[in-house]
């Protein structure tokens, strides 16, 4: 691949590592660029947030190919993860402390299959106040570390398919296929309510987006070897 190739556009797909942000692996991506080719400038950008605790594909576009970000956003997308059930906490996942705990002894294979079909097709969804939509000029998760009550709209998300891989309580695996804006941290919550407990989700991998698929990205240090030195 050449500078022009570049600048010109490229779709480059990324195996976000555990812990970074969306932010740091595009900063990263655009510097090794840069570094490459002895270049001051070139536009890159991602095509749809990953939570620093989610590991996965991540669509990163760089040069014209920017312009192309909205429509990988809109795109439906792929998860496999881990709720844990018996245990909620503030955020819906591991970035918070556990505030309320369950008994789990109820909770049967059965009762986990029927809770998954309250969450096919349409859905009512609650975004997570640990999140970085705004609310009148602010991140939610601005008023959530300050302690202060926010009011979050309902939103309408599709969920096409929602697929129990795995129970080892307390721990579920599941893959689910969605719509943007789904929020997996409050699916975990809700499904945690499905089953008269509570839940969170502990681990979470995002596999596609659209027809992209994370078998073909490549971690940091990948790319960087693809690079001319």
């Amino acid at each position: 691949m050449t500078e022009e190739d570049y600048k010109e556009g490229q779709v480059i797909l990324i195996d976000k590592p555990l812990e970074w942000t969306s932010f740091q692996a595009v900063n990263k991506v655009r510097w090794l660029i840069k570094k490459s080719f002895g270049i001051k400038k070139i536009k890159v950008g991602h095509a749809g947030t990953l939570d620093p605790l989610a590991s996965g594909l991540l669509i990163i576009c760089s040069g014209k190919f920017t312009k192309k970000i909205d429509t990988f956003q809109a795109q439906v997308k792929e998860y496999t993860g881990t709720f844990t059930v018996g245990a909620t906490t503030p955020s819906y996942d591991l970035e918070t402390e556990i505030d309320q705990t369950f008994d789990i002894s109820e909770i049967t294979s059965e009762k986990i299959e029927e809770a998954t079909k309250h969450f096919l097709g349409e859905i009512q969804q609650q975004p997570p106040v640990f999140s970085a939509l705004k609310k009148d000029g602010k991140r939610l998760y601005e008023f959530a570390r300050n302690g202060e009550e926010v009011e979050i709209p309902f939103r309408t998300v599709t969920i096409s398919e929602f697929e129990i891989t795995e129970i080892d309580l307390p721990k579920i695996s599941f893959r689910v296929v969605c719509s943007k804006g789904t929020y997996i941290r409050s699916l975990a919550n809700d499904f945690g309510r499905a089953l008269n407990n509570g839940a969170h989700l502990s681990a979470l991998r995002r596999t596609k987006i659209g027809s992209y698929s994370v078998e073909n990205a490549v971690g940091i240090e990948a790319f960087e070897a693809s690079l001319p030195s």
